[in-house]
Parts: C-alpha cells; structure tokens; sequence
C-alpha cells in the first residue's frame, strides 16, 4: 500500500497542480506495464484472463503509438483521441499495472490476503490520490514559486511568489 501510493501522488499532484499528467509519468508507466505486459503472457494460468491482464497493460503502448501515428497537424478529433487514450493509460493503467506488479513480487497476495485488507488498500491509494490531485489544485496555499523552481520543476499558474522577495 505505501509502494502503490508514494507511485501514485505524484501524477495525481501534477494534474491539479499543471493540470496535465507529465510524460514522464507516462513513459514510466509504459515501462513498467511493458515489463507487467511480458509477465502475464509467459505464466502460467489459463489464457482467458490474462488476455484480458494484457490488453489493459497496453493502454500506455496504445498512447504512445497514437502519438507517432497522429501528427501535431491533424484535427481535434484526432488530438482528443489521444488524449483520451493517454488518461485511460494512466486511470487504469496505473492501478492495474501496480497490482500486477504486487502479485509479480508477492504471488501469494491474492490467496493470503483478505477481500476486506484488498479494499482497505485500494480505498487508501484513491485517497491519497484525491488528496494529491486536491493538494496540487491549492497548490499557492503552501507552497512558493521558489518551491516549484528550485525542485526543478515549472511554475504553475497562480503559484505564491516567494514572499521574502529572494
């Protein structure tokens, strides 16, 4: 639970904060669900649900093909399109990457662990993430332009410049 929520504030913080998902992010998720994708097809379960595991898996690879297939001069359509794919990618394809890479480390999760421990997990992963993506909205209550600068990242709008003027 601590691994899949220090993963998941990050992308969360920096749609409220920039209101857009860095491609690093993504790209990080396409790596990993890559790895998680060649996982499920090699072990050793009947094919109908991991065809499934799969296909989710690919979301990510489906993004970034989409985006070298569709030029930054085509249509709106076609750049919603992406968009789209590129927030499917990350709504599922982060949760379920990070339970396939759970059950990849720990493969006796699923059989040890009860229904109700599952859901607290989850439950406190979707939290921290509203909480991060709520805490990058209101970003300029606690935190400076200087904050944004020196971690190496953009300002986003309506940061608090820094009020001792250094």
């Amino acid at each position: 639970m601590v691994g899949i929520a220090a993963v998941a504030w990050w992308p969360a913080f920096t749609l409220g904060a920039w209101g857009e998902i860095f491609f690093d992010d993504i790209l990080g998720l396409w790596a990993a669900s890559t790895a998680a994708f060649v996982f499920v097809l090699v072990e050793r379960r009947p094919v109908g649900g991991r065809l499934a595991r799969a296909f989710v898996l690919l979301l990510p690879t489906v993004w970034l093909v989409l985006n070298f297939v569709i030029s930054g001069e085509t249509t709106d359509l076609a750049v919603a399109i992406v968009d789209l794919a590129a927030l499917l990618a990350v709504l599922l394809g982060i949760p379920f990457t990070l339970w396939v890479l759970v059950r990849v480390v720990w493969p006796d999760f699923a059989s040890e662990t009860r229904r109700r421990t599952k859901w607290l997990i989850a439950v406190v992963v979707l939290a921290i993430a509203i909480a991060s993506f709520v805490l990058g909205l209101n970003q300029e209550h606690f935190l400076t332009c200087e904050d944004f600068t020196i971690s190496g990242n953009s300002e986003p709008r309506g940061c608090t410049p820094d009020p001792t003027g250094s």
